[in-house]
């Protein structure tokens, strides 16, 4: 191979698609029919059909994809399966803003036929999309597996768990206060609101007392505008306060309803005046003591949030005004409000009383419970234990009905006049009952919460309900990888389902990974308002890594308005699959927070690209060449690596990879992505290419040792680089099955050889694998030769490069002049070690000659001085440079003079001395001594020169 075959830099663009496609084309993302080890198997967290993927999905992916790769060359009969999420509420919601935004036509305006037809055409669209950025990503997974939440496969499991569980009494509609969502006009379940606090009111309105005149009772609300749906006052039993009012009623302001006074224990005395308003059919907690005191239930909200058309903003304002003309406002104090938001669509959650479905979670509590304490489940961090423990602690009735078009229709018939009497029919066709008396029996409209679709994909993924071939070889599958945000949105109502319609859990364990923030960069207006920096404004301050004074920055969640989302298609496009998976799996820590920073991503293309230099740099070294070493031929392969010719950095490079194989495979398996990460890009950067690479030079340019030593290096480099790359196929698996490739092709005709050499034997049998995808992936090859003292020693010999390099530094030596080196010291034995590996000190440090002595006397010659490992290493000022150092110290010399006058004439001054501070008068003083000795340290000098 030649310098013109073998490009200079690498460019991603030219081999990603090339090798995704060779690799599904050779079936290579399909279980291994033939592996003797265990099944291992990961489900892909559906991406919703709404859109594009984000960089969320990125990280989440390319954590998978490092684990389905790693255990699939560790022999395992591996399976990663794709899919897709229908996203009942988040889908329709685009859907319907996109028909709006390029028909002008709303939902109402098609049958529900129609409009699902105008959603299956986008959910085809963007699914598509999806799937092909989840290619561009790398990630190896089994296409012919594809699921989706609503194909034929999924609607028979969600028709047969909703059946199983409605048989069984685990599922019941009735009259229930929801989280209701104005905007998508739909419930959403409890877990699917967010919180956030405002600043309002507390208002206090005087309630009159029925046939007392001129008697009132204080009350307190947030929340004027219900009061229209008030249906008592409540007070605490205990308070001695309104005791005697208990059972009087009170006429109810702007309605004129009477409406009782009630004791209730729930009623804190000590918030506003101690009396409430309770208004059953929209508070959650008034809800339950209306249940209590068998209190009616007004409900005055629109399933689109307005109160007699009015919004509820409006309606508060109308209320108030009202009870201020009435002279009904006692006071009003300052409150801050913890106000609910969807997750969805980010209205403001009305609690709403209508009719719903719902699953019962309390026969549930207790096995979710156990899955995690027993172990069955194994939480990785186990941090998140307490939060998922918090969860199933808490439980309430899961509300699984919503009020759309898209999803799975519940499958239940009721009877027109009998809303009691219901079917519920699962089979192909129309119940037997409704065929008989059609106009009897109406089909529930609401379908299925989306979370119900996907608390089953561990099982409908794997062909559940029927007892199939991947059912009975994957499940339970593995590993679930996913955000902390939705441990128990999906994880927890995964094991419940699992548990309940196979009892087994799901997966094995689950990765909990943290989420991704962007920098925001933003400024204040002369108004006052945030104004967050443009796209272009915010690329030049994340590249240059600095702003100006008047923009403020803050790590936040991704989001458009705030300009911090970065796109992973477009990060591919400029700098490669590669070094974006990289950058990815070293920022995955077990922190709940990742600070993804745009620069990561440069500096993993640049460690690319010093992947394929190091590649480039020692594949063309095996070639014949006059000016460097005899090619390496398969001849040679035949031949055991000669230990006896080993120099220290051979063993001292065997003993890191060995231990760096042991570290990362360690690493993978628990799920320590960014440490594993960082070893491989230590060990491949800063070992092999910065220092063993740097040494084995003088031999392949044959300049040193004899061609037995030099073919010695070769194989350690081919070794050691094969090994490099599989370690590293899982991070960035395009750039090292380019590398693969183009060794297979280079060694093919030694293929297959057999080698009694242990690490040719490895390095060799991995060339004969078709694919880097399927080679092995290395296991310590010779554990004894993972040597401490050989690290040790070479470690000394690097702080003594690292003490060089300062020197020379110091003396200001130009980077092409030699040096002389004289050694130092009584300790014979690190002297010795120093002196017979010099020649590393030669590969990696410009010296010209190197001496060891015992005689101190050397040192007062001009030149620079360091202590390592009780060494003196001294380094003469070259000649050519004496007149250049002596101007540099005798100017540092007037610079320290001026300096002492300045200190000295401070001192002297009583003014200075008795008024400053003490601590500063005293380190005037230590100043003025350092200045002195620096003095005298350069005069020192200046008189060796």
């Amino acid at each position: 191979m030649t310098k013109k075959e073998l490009p200079i830099t690498y460019d991603p663009l030219l081999v990603e698609e090339k090798w995704y496609l060779f690799w599904e084309e050779s079936g290579f993302f399909k279980p291994q029919e033939n592996s003797t080890k265990s099944p291992f198997c990961i489900i892909l967290p559906p991406p919703n059909v709404t859109g594009v993927l984000h960089m969320g999905h990125a990280l989440v992916n390319t954590v998978q994809d490092i684990l389905i790769r790693f255990m699939r060359m560790k022999g395992h009969k591996t399976v990663w399966i794709p899919g897709t999420d229908h996203a009942g509420i988040s889908t329709q919601a685009v859907v319907e803003r996109h028909l709006f935004a390029t028909l002008g036509k709303r939902k109402t305006d098609f049958t529900r036929d129609e409009f699902l037809t105008q959603v299956w055409l986008w959910k085809e669209e963007y699914a598509g999309k999806i799937l092909g950025q989840l290619k561009k990503l790398g990630s190896s997974l089994d296409w012919s597996r594809l699921r989706f939440t609503m194909d034929d496969v999924s609607t028979r499991a969600v028709k047969t768990m909703f059946k199983k569980m409605f048989d069984e009494k685990l599922i019941y509609r009735g009259d229930y206060l929801v989280n209701w969502d104005p905007l998508l006009q739909t419930a959403i379940a409890d877990d699917e609101v967010e919180y956030e606090e405002k600043a309002s009111s507390l208002w206090y309105f005087k309630y009159p007392i029925e046939n007392e005149k001129e008697q009132f009772i204080i009350i307190a609300t947030t929340r004027p505008e219900t009061m229209l749906g008030d249906t008592a006052v409540a007070v605490n039993p205990t308070d001695e306060r309104y005791k005697n009012l208990i059972g009087k009623q009170i006429r109810l302001p702007i309605t004129n309803r009477l409406i009782p006074i009630i004791g209730d224990r729930y009623v804190d005395p000590t918030f506003g005046s101690g009396a409430v308003k309770i208004t059953p059919a929209h508070d959650f907690n008034d809800y339950e003591i209306g249940v209590r005191h068998n209190l009616p239930m007004i409900n005055i909200l629109e399933p689109n949030g307005t109160i007699d058309g009015k919004s509820v903003e409006e309606m508060r304002e109308e209320i108030i005004k009202q009870m201020r003309s009435l002279g009904l406002i006692e006071k009003i104090e300052p409150h801050t409000l913890r106000v609910g938001i969807s997750y969805r669509s980010k209205a403001v959650i009305q609690p709403y009383l209508s009719k719903q479905w719902f699953i019962k979670m309390a026969p549930f509590k207790e096995k979710l419970l156990d899955a995690v304490k027993s172990g069955k489940v194994k939480i990785v961090p186990k941090d998140y234990e307490k939060t998922y423990f918090h969860w199933i602690e808490n439980l309430r009735d899961w509300c699984i009905s919503r009020q759309l078009w898209w999803g799975h229709q519940i499958p239940v018939w009721h009877h027109k006049n009998d809303p009691n009497r219901m079917i519920c029919h699962i089979e192909k066709g129309l119940p037997e009952e409704v065929v008989k008396n059609p106009t009897d029996w109406v089909q529930e409209e609401d379908v299925l919460d989306t979370w119900f679709s996907s608390a089953l994909w561990p099982l409908t993924t794997l062909g559940w309900p029927d007892k199939t071939e991947d059912f009975e070889t994957f499940y339970p599958t593995s590993t679930l990888i996913t955000g902390h945000d939705i441990l128990f949105f999906w994880v927890a109502r995964m094991i419940l389902m699992g548990e309940y319609a196979t009892g087994k859990v799901p997966f094995e364990e689950t990765f909990i990974h943290g989420l991704i923030y962007g920098k925001s960069y933003w400024r204040v207006n002369q108004d006052g308002n945030i104004a967050y920096a443009s796209p272009k404004e915010r690329l030049t301050f994340e590249l240059e890594g600095s702003t100006p004074s008047d923009v403020h920055t803050k790590w936040e969640k991704m989001s458009k308005s705030k300009g911090n989302v970065i796109d992973p298609i477009e990060i591919i496009g400029q700098y490669g699959a590669d070094a974006m998976r990289y950058a990815l799996a070293a920022s995955v820590t077990h922190a709940r927070q990742i600070d993804l920073d745009r620069r990561r991503f440069e500096e993993y293309k640049n460690f690319a690209n010093k992947l394929w230099n190091g590649f480039r740099f020692i594949i063309l070294n095996f070639e014949e060449n006059d000016k460097k070493a005899p090619p390496l031929t398969s001849d040679h392969l035949k031949n055991k690596i000669d230990t006896t010719l080993f120099t220290l950095d051979d063993k001292w490079i065997l003993s890191r990879l060995n231990q760096t194989i042991s570290d990362v495979n360690q690493k993978l398996q628990t799920y320590n992505f960014s440490e594993g990460s960082k070893q491989l890009y230590e060990f491949f950067w800063d070992e092999f290419c910065a220092y063993y690479l740097e040494l084995t030079k003088p031999y392949l340019f044959s300049k040193t040792g004899t061609d037995e030593i030099r073919t010695n290096k070769q194989k350690l480099l081919l070794v050691i680089l094969l090994a490099s790359i599989r370690l590293m196929h899982p991070l960035v698996p395009f750039i090292t099955e380019e590398i693969f490739s183009l060794l297979k092709d280079r060694f093919s005709d030694a293929l297959p050889l057999d080698s009694h050499d242990p690490y040719l034997k490895e390095a060799i049998t991995a060339l004969t694998s078709k694919s880097c995808i399927i080679a092995p992936y290395p296991e310590t090859i010779v554990p004894s030769d993972i040597s401490k003292t050989t690290e040790e020693k070479f470690g000394l010999l690097n702080e003594v490069v690292y003490a060089l390099r300062n020197i020379r530094a110091e003396l200001q030596i130009p980077p092409g002049n030699f040096i002389d080196v004289y050694l130092i010291g009584e300790d014979n034995e690190v002297l010795e070690l120093v002196y017979n590996n010099r020649q590393i000190l030669h590969s990696l440090v410009r010296i010209q000659n190197i001496e060891s002595s015992h005689k101190h006397d050397l040192l007062s010659a001009a030149g620079a001085t360091a202590i390592v490992k009780g060494i003196k290493i001294f380094v003469p000022l070259p000649a050519e440079l004496k007149a250049k150092e002596k101007i540099r110290l005798t100017k540092e010399l007037e610079k320290l003079a001026k300096q002492f006058a300045s200190i000295e004439q401070k001192l002297n001054n009583p003014e200075f001395t008795s008024k400053a501070p003490e601590e500063l008068v005293e380190k005037a003083r230590q100043t003025l001594k350092e200045t002195l000795h620096a003095q005298s340290e350069i005069k020192s000098k200046l008189e060796r020169i």
